[in-house]
């Protein structure tokens, strides 16, 4: 038998050591032998393409067709986040996402609409899209779904249109802020929230309305202040030096951004966090754990809802969608050092 070369033992070596298997397993995969397991053989191949090795011809995966993604703009890493698994997800079910990302006063949403239809895709994927804004004119989602078009949204609702939507459960988020923090002490919370035409901030103010007007909350005298922004941490800022006027001691933010926005403004102030105020964040985006202080914040469950997006699409495209369905995707408290005790007045 002819002995590997140097450079290809090389590859198999550094194929290997990525994949987290022996060579000889690298080998028969990439013979096409049988014996390695589905997960083993998906490992090698990713490995790769991450490492920038072409596949051998016969294990390339034609593409099913092209998946549009329409996302806002990439400043807020939660959305890269969502992007990078219904990406992944489209990948796994063999079709080629189409990336298309708002910036202000750039290509709006639309414009990207008519272009994917122009590229002859199967669907599309909405993330916090015109969907989530209640001024925003169904038409134009009833006339993708009128053309038969498979669409899926996420974060956001029109009951008007006949399509699955993909949504963390807003009110259950704010009920984790608020639990965390009167079991803190805190009797005087703020909610720091972007413009209450989005749906999803609609859910959440109704959310903590609902929960300082519950009986739990009212015997122990809790008290909330409402300040409405932008979603960024600007935003957070003018809606924290408001809320701090007015003696707030826990204030929960829309995003990790306003949160980010609110910690700046109790520092400017001479304040401590968390020793003279909590912050609580939303979303648990990447690198938010190494902020200082770490954020304690209300984790989306991305990955499960991007997955789930993806397959409601392939459901939809293979004629097997459920249409005018919400999907609630419980979200998760993530206690980090934001949040602390409430100061002693």
């Amino acid at each position: 038998m002819m002995e590997a070369s140097p450079a290809k033992r090389a590859r198999l070596v550094d194929i290997a050591r990525h994949a987290g298997v022996s060579e000889a397993t690298v080998s028969r995969v990439l013979n096409g032998r049988p014996g390695v397991s589905e997960t083993t053989t998906q490992a090698v191949l990713t490995a790769l393409d991450v490492l920038g090795y072409e596949r051998p011809a016969r294990l390339r995966q034609r593409s099913a067709g092209l998946i549009g993604l329409v996302v806002p703009e990439l400043d807020n890493p939660i959305f890269p986040a969502f992007a990078q698994v219904i990406e992944n997800a489209c990948g796994q079910h063999g079709y080629t996402p189409v990336l298309c990302t708002q910036t202000p006063g750039g290509v709006g949403e639309d414009e990207y609409v008519e272009m994917l239809l122009d590229r002859g895709v199967s669907g599309i994927i909405f993330v916090s899209g015109l969907h989530a804004d209640v001024s925003t004119d169904a038409a134009r989602y009833q006339k993708l779904t009128g053309r038969g078009l498979p669409v899926v949204f996420v974060n956001g609702y029109i009951e008007s249109v006949e399509a699955p939507f993909i949504s963390t459960d807003d009110a259950v988020a704010i009920q984790l802020a608020v639990s965390h923090l009167t079991s803190l002490g805190h009797r005087r919370l703020g909610l720091a929230i972007g413009p209450d035409r989005y749906v999803p901030v609609r859910r959440k103010l109704a959310a903590f309305t609902a929960q300082l007007e519950s009986p739990e909350l009212r015997a122990k005298n809790v008290t909330g202040l409402v300040e409405q922004s932008l979603f960024s941490v600007e935003g957070g800022h003018a809606a924290a030096v408001r809320l701090l006027d007015q003696g707030v001691t826990g204030i929960i933010c829309g995003s990790d951004l306003m949160a980010l926005g609110a910690i700046r403004a109790a520092r400017q102030r001479g304040l401590d966090v968390p020793r003279d105020v909590s912050v609580v964040g939303y979303d648990d985006s990447p690198l938010i754990a190494f902020t200082d202080p770490p954020l304690t914040t209300v984790r989306q469950p991305v990955h499960a809802m991007g997955q789930a997006a993806v397959r409601a699409l392939i459901d939809a495209v293979s004629g097997h969608g459920s249409p005018n369905t919400e999907y609630l995707f419980r979200p998760e408290l993530v206690v980090r050092n934001s949040t602390g005790a409430a100061p002693e007045r």
